[in-house]
Formats: C-alpha cells, structure tokens, sequence
C-alpha cells in the first residue's frame, strides 16, 4: 500500500491506479483531484479561488429564498401564496450548477474512490449532496409525487461551498510551502568565474565543471564545493553548516558552494558540481521530505470509511424493509431512504475542524504564534522528543564580547583597552571587530575617530595604527609572527575561553601583549525557561549544530541539555532526525537557517523560528513569530487544546445526526404512523442548526485560552505527581 502524497489516504500500487513520476520517484493518488493538485498546484489553486466565489455567489441567494420554507410560520403572511413554487425552481436553477459544476470534483472523487475501494470525505458529500438535491428537485419538478413539499437545496449548497473553502485554505498553505525550494535555489550564483589558460572567463553555473578553476572575489558566493588553490579569505558558513562565526580559509581547506567569501581572494578548485554539491543535496532532501512526507489520515475520512458505508445499507434495508415487510407503499419507502440519507449527513461537519482551527490559529497569532495546517496541531499534541539548533535558535546567532581581560596590570585598563581595539575594529566589517565596536558603545567609550592606517591580515587578525599606537588584534600566528612570545599564564587563559566554547583574540599594543578579548554567540535570556518547561511536559530536549563539538557542550551545560549532536552538516541533521524517530517516537525540530530546511521537513513537526530565513519559515509547520523560544511550549500546549476542541467537535458534527437516524427510518411509525415522515423536514432542521451552534459555541470556548507559565506547569506537574502518590497509597 502506499500514501497519497497530498491527502494522506492509503492507496494500492496496482497497474491502473491513478500514478505519476516526479524526479524518478513514482507516487500513487487516491484520485485524479490529488493528482492536479500534484502536478499542477498553481493552476489547480487558481481554479480552486474561481470556484469558491462562485459558490459562495450561489450559495447566498439559495439560504436567503429557503428561509420561507425553514420556518413557515414566521413567513406566512409576509409571503405570497406561490412564493414556495416560484422559489422552489430558482433555487433549483441556483443549485443545479453549483451541484454539478462546481462539485463536479466530489463525484470524480466519489469514482476514483469506488475504483480504490475506499470511503473518503468525497463519498460522504457526493451522496449527501446528490440525494439532498435529487429529492428537492422532484419535490419542486413533480410537487405532488410526494406527500410534503420542504426541500433540501440550502443544505447540498452550504455543505459544497464549506468543504471548497477548507480546500482553498489547505491547497494555498501547500503552494505557499513549494516556495522553500525555489528560495534554496537562489542562494546558488547564476554564473562563476572561471580560470583557463590564464584567461578569466565567466560561465553559467550550469557549465562549471569538477576540476574547473573557480576566482572567487570578496562579497562573492562560491558557485560549488571545492578546494582552496590559492589565496586565504574568511567565510560565512552560517546559511549551510549554522556556524555563526566567519570561518578562516587557506590553501588546502575545503570551501562549500552557496557560502559567502568575506574578504580575500580566492582560486578554488572545483570537486562536486550539478547535483552533487551539499546545497543541492540539501534541496533534494527538503523537498523529498515536503513532498513524500505521509501526511496523517484525516479524521474525517477515517469516520467516513465505515461511516458512508453503515449509514447507506442502513437506508437501503430501511427502504426495501418498509416496502416488502411494513406494506407502506412505494412512495413512502422511497422517502424513508432519502430521509435517512439527508439526517445522516452532517452539515456540521465541513465547519467541525475549520471552527477549531480559526480559534485555535487565532489564539496563535494573538501569542506569536502561526500554525501552517491542521495536520500540524494534531502532531504537536503527541511529539515526545523536540530537537533544537543553537545557532540562531537557543542562541542569538551572531558573536558578542563576553570578557575582557587586561594583562598590563592596569596600566590601561579594561575601558582603555576596549576603546582601542575598537578604533582599530573599526575599518573592519568582521563581525568580531562589530561586536567589539558595540561593546564599546554599550560601555559608554567615545570612539570619534578612524585609525590611521588599517592592514587586514586574513586568517590570522588585523593591524592598525592611531594615536602613534600600533595595535595587533588576531590570533596565536600573527603574534608569532609578529615575534610576540605568549607566556604559558596568557596560554592558560586562552584555552580557558577556548573549553568554554568562546573564541579568543589577542590584544598587542606597541608590540607589547595587553589583554584578551572573548567572543562567544551568547544564548538567549528565554531559552533556559523555555527547555525547562519543555521538561515539565514531560518532552525530551536534545540539541543539534553544525558548529563545533566544544562550543556545542559549553551551551548544552548551560542549559542543561544532556543529548548533544555537534559538528553535524545539513545533509547529516536529516539523517540524525530519522534516527531519532524509530520505534514510532514523534520528534519535533526547532530551527531558524537554510541549514535546518532538511531537518525542519524530515521532523514530525517542524517549528521555525520567525526572525530566521525564509526557507525554515516555509519548510517549517509551525512559526513562531517573535522568534521567542517559550512560544514552543505555547505552540504545544495550544496545539493539544486544539485538536482536543477538534474531536470535540466532531463527535458533536454527527451526534445529533446519528442520533436521528432511527427517527428517519421509521421508528416512531408504528406510534405516530407514517405522519411522522412530514416532521422529518423539522428534524433535519434542528439537527443541523444545533450541531452547527454547539460546535461553533464549543469552539469559541478556545479563544479563553492562556499560555501557562513556567510557574503553571510546575503546579501542574506537582499535582500529577500527588495524585499518583494518592493513587499508590489507595492501592494499598
């Protein structure tokens, strides 16, 4: 059996079942509706917008002449004598195309069902609507075929244009999700600048080829993976590895297509071009994920697989029973089926998940928060395991001064001594030399002017000259270089910083080593919070980066998260995420960069943060908004509160129907006699008005929801703890 890739259903691979290869891939389809909806989404939602105005234009002016007919009595002297019959036949003129045009997608879809032997939501309309609308147009064309005159048009109308609008809402959400790998596509430059025989050539990075010799200019983005032949530079890795500080580049160091050279120049060998590249790795695995993720059987159609089956032999045997046995004749045994069919469809229904979910989306948006889809609520509620990025994630994404020590024995001072480095950081654009410049205008230091000169020395720091100083900031080589000896106590302290995961440069003025500045990409002030409430829900935290394994276990200690994967790529993340997921567990992912996008999609529940780029926010099933990590325990929480209002109101959907059905077939007959069919109209009417008014009021009940504190889930788990422990002392 496979799934069909856009509504879930469970299909059987056979030769003439609907089909369809998409990049050697074949996927199978519970109907040629899927199919469109797979093969051509934008014009499928074009036609799909036409439809739904239409229907909603048709929809109105049927509701408004059926009123008479709902409620006779409050309309009988303000009505002419053969308003019904006049009205009867416009509401048949309305209704017969929005019948059989508009939902002419339900009865394809009720055939391809037929053909795959399976009850879907399409079965369920096609005959409700169909049986609805046949019986009304005898009643309006033959009005005295059968005993009463009430027809069923509004109810066929409003049950087709419900269902197309959740249709619109679910097929825009998917078409907008495509848009993630077209973003993947434009970090790749369109053309590469090529070596050969000594000349500069520009190509379309389409021909660029392994071994081909790729120049590389400051600002410029690799056009794919290669080796440095020439040249060292810093680059920033950070939209594919998640590394939030420029890594150094020299001859000899791996260089991944999509990054961005920041400063020098540089000649690199090109090793995998086309397909191969880890950017196109990356889109394939986005979008094999995106597209051949099974999505969760709807419940309705779940419902709808027993349920159109039960209720159609229960009308059949209520037909052929009153007519061979009860002796009630042909015309009443036929409407003792129809009325069993029209009690059976629940009208309620096509607004049952649709009014949850605008609450629920609403509380959402009110909190930061925005849901992509239904699917998504109902996995949040079971998601055990939550994964999380650092870079950009738990922490801010970019590097900030964390120390500084002076090694003059305050002959400068640490005021001083950050003054001057960042009049020398100023002539760089490094994003340690700007977190230098904004501690320093945090510390309330005046930095008025330039330095004097300015030299980049890439790899290694830099050189400035200001006030007749001459100031080195960089690493270990440019002081040796500089033939500057770092005792063993300035050692020490450098790979203190180091075993906390912060990076250390070195402060020489007048060629005379003067202090230490500690960089680190610091973590968030929610993010503690945030993992200890996930914590009290009972959910396992793990934490996964592309950066290194030191950096990555000073934050998890932090934090206190004991299960850390460092140093993972983003090709790897996906990998690390279907491990996680064996043996049923649900696992959510938290992330913010392109590097997360495989990750995100192969998660059960991707949850991207909104400050990040556009590709997570698309790949991603859930968005926070305010990019505040404790609106992941909200997302969850409200995600569980949903889908409980959700079942709620579906349970209510068919409640009342159901609970008609035995008056439909004719169970008061033998104590009212077949009158009792002339009130079926009435009954229909109630049980449509009040399972629509009890699964709205239900719904709106949602919109009292509060996102709980830390505070509330520690009194929550205190409370389960204490019943367990009463639990336990009652069983002895």
């Amino acid at each position: 059996m496979a799934k069909d890739p856009v509504c879930g259903m469970f299909v059987e691979e056979k030769h003439d079942t609907i089909a369809s290869i998409k990049d050697g891939r074949k996927y199978y389809f519970c109907s040629s509706q899927c199919l469109n909806e797979f093969t051509q989404p934008e014009k499928e939602l074009k036609k799909l917008k036409n439809y739904v105005t239409i229907s909603i234009g048709l929809t109105i002016p049927i509701v408004i002449l059926s009123l008479p007919h709902m409620f006779p009595s409050h309309f009988e002297t303000l009505i002419p004598m053969n308003y019904m019959q006049y009205s009867n036949f416009i509401m048949l003129a309305l209704a017969t195309p929005l019948q059989f045009w508009i939902g002419w997608r339900f009865y394809r879809g009720l055939w391809d069902g037929i053909r795959a032997r399976a009850s879907n939501m399409d079965t369920l309309i096609a005959v409700g609507t169909t049986t609805a609308y046949v019986y009304s147009a005898i009643v309006t064309i033959a009005p005295g075929y059968f005993p009463f005159k009430s027809v069923y048009f509004e109810t066929a109308a409003i049950i087709i244009t419900l269902i197309l609008i959740g249709r619109l809402l679910e097929t825009r959400t998917k078409e907008k999700a495509s848009n993630a790998v077209r973003k993947l596509l434009d970090l790749q430059p369109k053309m590469a600048k090529i070596l050969r025989n000594g000349t500069e050539i520009d190509l379309p990075i389409e021909q660029v080829k392994e071994n081909d010799l790729m120049l590389i200019k400051p600002g410029e983005r690799i056009p794919a993976d290669g080796i440095v032949e020439d040249g060292s530079s810093s680059i920033d890795e950070s939209a594919i590895t998640g590394e939030s500080i420029p890594i150094d580049k020299q001859k000899g160091d791996q260089v991944i297509g999509a990054t961005i050279n920041e400063n020098g120049l540089l000649k690199v060998r090109a090793t995998k071009v086309g397909q191969d590249t880890v950017l196109a790795q990356i889109i394939t695995l986005v979008e094999e994920a995106r597209i051949g993720k099974a999505k969760m059987q709807r419940l309705v159609d779940q419902v709808a697989k027993y349920f159109v089956p039960g209720v159609m032999t229960i009308a059949l045997c209520v037909g052929f029973g009153w007519y061979y046995v009860g002796g009630i004749g042909l015309t009443y045994s036929i409407l003792a089926f129809v009325s069993v069919i029209i009690i059976a469809c629940p009208c309620a229904l096509g607004i049952a998940t649709p009014a949850a979910l605008m609450m629920g989306s609403g509380k959402g948006a009110e909190n930061g928060i925005l849901f992509k889809g239904g699917e998504y609520l109902e996995i949040a509620r079971k998601v055990k395991t939550i994964v999380f990025d650092k870079t950009g994630t738990l922490t801010k994404g970019k590097p900030s001064v964390t120390d500084i020590v002076d090694l003059t024995n305050s002959a400068l001072g640490e005021a001083e001594l950050l003054r001057l480095a960042a009049i020398a950081e100023s002539g760089s654009e490094h994003p340690l030399s700007q977190a230098v410049i904004i501690k320093a205008k945090e510390k309330g230091l005046a930095i008025l002017s330039n330095p004097d000169s300015f030299e980049a020395v890439s790899g290694h720091g830099l050189r400035a000259r200001y006030a007749d100083h001459t100031i080195l900031i960089g690493n270990r080589k440019l002081m040796e270089d500089n033939k500057l000896s770092i005792t063993s106590a300035i050692e020490t302290k450098l790979k203190e910083f180091e075993s906390e995961g912060k990076t250390a440069t070195i402060i020489a003025i007048d060629y005379n080593i003067s202090g230490i500045i500690a960089f680190a990409d610091t973590i968030k002030d929610e993010a503690g919070e945030a993992i200890d409430s996930l914590r009290l829900m009972g959910i396992d935290v793990v934490m996964l980066t592309g950066d290194n394994e030191r950096t990555a276990k000073a934050v998890a200690y932090q934090l206190g998260i004991s299960k850390v994967f460092s140093q993972v790529l983003p090709q790897q993340k996906e990998q690390v995420i279907s491990n996680l997921k064996k043996n049923g567990n649900v696992v959510a992912m938290v992330g913010d960069g392109i590097n997360d996008a495989p990750a995100l999609a192969q998660a059960d529940l991707g949850i991207a943060i909104g400050s990040g780029t556009d590709v997570a926010k698309e790949t991603g099933g859930i968005i926070l908004i305010k990019g505040d990590l404790r609106d992941v325990v909200t997302a969850l929480d409200l995600g569980r509160k949903t889908v409980s209002k959700i079942k709620q109101n579906l349970f209510w959907a068919f409640a009342y129907n159901v609970g008609l059905i035995p008056i439909a077939g004719g169970i008061l007959v033998p104590f009212t006699g077949v009158g009792i069919f002339g009130w079926l109209p009435m009954f229909a009417g109630m049980a449509m008005a009040m399972s629509s008014v009890t699964v709205v009021g239900n719904s709106i009940l949602l919109g009292r929801y509060k996102p709980r504190s830390k505070k509330e889930h520690k009194e929550e788990d205190y409370r389960e703890n204490l019943k367990t422990i009463r639990t336990l002392a009652a069983s002895r």
